[in-house]
């Protein structure tokens, strides 16, 4: 399975590249388990519809006629970044467009790194395994001063009192104050960085909270974090993450000649497709995955504080264990990623947080300047009719089948031969039946490995095909796709509701019963006269038209259909995996989420008889004030600061928030990016929250949390699972279980 069949790379083991300003790049080369870097030439290139654009522009630069009939038929190259910078302001005033505009008559690959894996025709990785890839993990433990939930590095108290570090290859290091100072402590983890020279720094939530706080300590106490190769430090820069219909804000960081990468962004992409987390906390996370170390410590946050002064060789092994889980995470999800940045013109951490459409959108756009060709713009987005999605039926089904078609749009599209209307090169199908082939080849060769190492490898190599697949048809309906085409796009989805409403005829008419219908499967409860999934397969397969595949690719003991998209499914060995917002929704207080849970666990179990003794425990609970107020508390962060709330407030643009009006009455110095959790007091069910709360941390006394408010929200979700409670005996014996 030779990569250069479909992308080649002039140059091999790269593991960062950095381009710089003066006409030359550096690399950094693993080789032999050690790291050598070379400078390479660097000339950044924008692209334009007219050469003319650039009359006036009184600097060197070089003008490549690029063959085709597409708009952007010329490329500039400068012979380095300070001239190419001038050209782009040059462009900018005299013709009147942003970049980025639509119908611009010029066009720019931002991100440098890219231009520079186009411009000297190289990718990342080349000739190296994922296990050859140097990755430490790191993570800090803080204290939090009193009469505050969570450490804030903005106050003068809360110190990181521990950093814990690890790697791939066997090595483990818990440093922390006592004897040292903090701002000796941070010179000490820079310093063991540079030592041990890693390619990648992981850590669970590292963007969000590990970084920005080691940042602002460090700023503090007036010291340079130099965590680079070649001597260099790190920048930041605010940016976002998106991960289906969540969209994340955070601070995003680059460490000169390593990658940075987050595993709290990973698990949140898996959890994409996967939809079975419960939580994306580090320990949720390693739970889930079975990779949580023997006899692991725990403590809770709150705790931290204290046990550092009472506890403090039980925090140790808890901020060792911490690195230990997110180095298993990184290990299960980064090599697809890592496969990835071996095919796409990015930065590994890129192919970590940017689109699957971009990602496609890099390769396309790499393979036709490689060829010299013109790029055409892209075409203006409309909506059109998706997937079907429809849950047929409510409640509670045994012996649930999951039959699906294998990659059901690049099927269509190459079972069609359909392309791009722009893609004059038809590169888009050769893209995607190389990959397609490739991934057979990789499932083949982890079938017959022979050791769980090369079984691991060619695993994600599929994983890593697959994903890339996939992308394909998202990148036709992608707005800023150069290739885009919303025509083919609606095309391809019409083909798929036939293909899935012909599933769905077949099987209601061979005796089955369809429950719920999603994008390119089905569950379903077989014909009683049908034992074999395999048999069951057979048949489907035959009702399909030639390159469509279909799999039955697993069964389940029982299924929950709350609603469309929402469900659960109990899997043989008893674990629960729950699907939707309306299950497992994390706006909700943690009692509720917890409540659904159990509910739902009983009615996979047929233990629905027992969700009347379940209400009367939590309304026992709620009523007589056994809760324990984290259960009923909310947790929201301060995303600004409080006087940008108030002018908010003062210019009557802001909703008044529970969470900041506690903030700012509380007398505590709350900054941004504080969490602040908080519970509802009062005595009547319907209450504004604004007016009605209080601090978790000022909760001392007597309890004082409103009884009827959270009974009320109780009772909400019992009349949600009534239907579902006084039916389930009556639904499980019509279906025989």
């Amino acid at each position: 399975m030779k990569l250069e069949k479909l992308i080649e790379s002039k140059l091999e083991r790269v593991v960062a590249a950095e381009p710089g300003y003066d006409g030359e790049a550096e690399i950094f080369i693993r080789e032999d388990g050690k790291i050598r870097s070379e400078r390479i030439p660097f000339h950044p290139f924008l692209l334009l519809n007219n050469p003319a654009l650039l009359n006036g522009l009184e600097e060197k630069f070089d003008i490549i006629s690029l063959g085709g009939k597409a708009d952007y038929a010329y490329q500039a190259v400068f012979p380095n970044a300070k001239i190419y910078d001038n050209a782009i302001k040059f462009l900018k005033k005299n013709t009147g467009f942003n970049p980025s505009a639509p119908n611009s008559p010029y066009k720019l690959y931002s991100d440098r790194t890219q231009q520079l894996f186009i411009s000297n025709e190289f990718r990342l990785f080349r000739g190296m395994n994922f296990s050859e890839l140097h990755r430490m993990q790191l993570d800090i433990e803080t204290v939090c001063a009193e009469g505050y939930d969570f450490s804030n590095p903005e106050r003068d108290e809360d110190e990181i009192v521990i950093i814990s570090l690890s790697d791939n290859q066997g090595w483990e290091m818990v440093l922390h104050q006592d004897p040292m100072s903090e701002k000796e402590l941070l010179e000490k983890c820079v310093e063991v960085v540079k030592e041990r020279d890693p390619d990648v720094i992981e850590g669970h939530n590292l963007f969000r909270f590990d970084l920005p706080y080691i940042e602002t300590r460090a700023k503090r106490h007036k010291m340079k974090l130099q965590l680079g190769r070649s001597g260099k430090g790190m920048k930041s820069r605010n940016s976002r993450f998106t991960a289906a219909e969540r969209t994340i804000n955070y601070t995003r960081y680059d460490i000169y000649g390593r990658h940075v990468v987050d595993t709290y962004h990973l698990v949140q992409l898996y959890d994409v497709s996967h939809r079975d987390l419960e939580g994306y906390g580090l320990k949720d996370v390693a739970r889930h995955f079975g990779v949580s170390p023997e006899n692991r410590t725990y403590v809770e946050g709150s705790e931290i504080t204290r046990y550092w002064t009472e506890k403090r060789n039980e925090l140790l092994a808890y901020g060792l264990d911490d690195v230990k889980e997110t180095r298993a995470i990184g290990k299960l999800l980064s090599p697809s990623y890592f496969y990835q940045a071996q095919l796409v013109p990015m930065k590994y951490q890129d192919t970590c947080v940017r689109g699957n459409a971009t990602r496609i959108d890099a390769m396309l756009n790499a393979e036709y300047l490689n060829r010299k060709t013109s790029i055409p713009n892209y075409e203006q987005g409309r909506a059109f009719a998706g997937a079907l999605t429809e849950a047929f039926h409510s409640g509670v089904f045994k012996n649930v089948w999951h039959c699906d078609v294998r990659s059901l749009y690049p099927s269509i599209i190459l079972a069609e031969k359909w392309c791009p209307k722009r893609d004059t090169l038809q590169i888009f199908p050769k893209f995607l039946a190389t990959l397609r082939n490739f991934r057979l080849e990789a499932k083949d060769s982890e079938k017959k490995a022979p050791s769980p190492e090369e079984r691991d490898h060619f695993n994600a190599l599929q994983t890593t095909f697959k994903i890339l697949i996939n992308s394909f048809y998202g990148y036709l309906g992608f707005s800023m796709g150069t290739f885009n085409d919303f025509d083919m796009a609606e095309k391809v989805t019409s083909r798929g509701r036939e293909i899935l409403t012909s599933m769905l005829n077949f099987l209601e008419k061979s005796g089955a019963k369809v429950i719920e219908m999603d994008t390119d499967g089905l569950y379903f409860q077989p014909p009683s006269e049908v034992t074999s999934p395999d048999e069951m397969e057979k048949k489907v397969q035959e009702i399909l038209p030639e390159g469509i595949e279909v799999e039955l690719d697993a069964t389940y003991p029982a299924m929950f259909c709350y609603k469309s998209k929402n469900y659960a499914l109990l899997k043989d060995d008893g674990e629960i995996g729950m699907t939707g917002a309306a299950l497992k929704s994390r706006g909700l207080e943690p009692f509720q989420r917890d409540y659904i849970h159990k509910v739902v666990t009983l009615l996979l179990n047929k233990k629905a008889d027992e969700i009347v003794s379940l209400n009367s425990e939590y309304r026992d609970a709620i009523i007589n004030q056994e809760l324990p107020l984290e259960k009923i508390a909310k947790s929201e962060t301060l995303n600004d600061s409080i006087d940008s709330y108030q002018r908010k407030q003062s210019s009557g643009k802001g909703r008044r928030s529970a969470a900041y009006e506690l903030a700012k009455n509380s007398g505590r110095d709350y900054q941004r990016g504080d969490q602040v959790s908080f519970y509802v007091t009062g005595d009547k069910k319907r209450v504004s929250v604004v007016e009605n709360s209080k601090l978790l941390a000022d909760a001392s006394g007597p309890r004082d949390e409103n009884v009827p408010y959270y009974l009320n929200k109780l009772e909400d979700l019992i009349r949600k699972f009534e239907e579902f409670a006084e039916t389930g005996g009556k639904v499980q014996t019509e279906l025989g279980i």
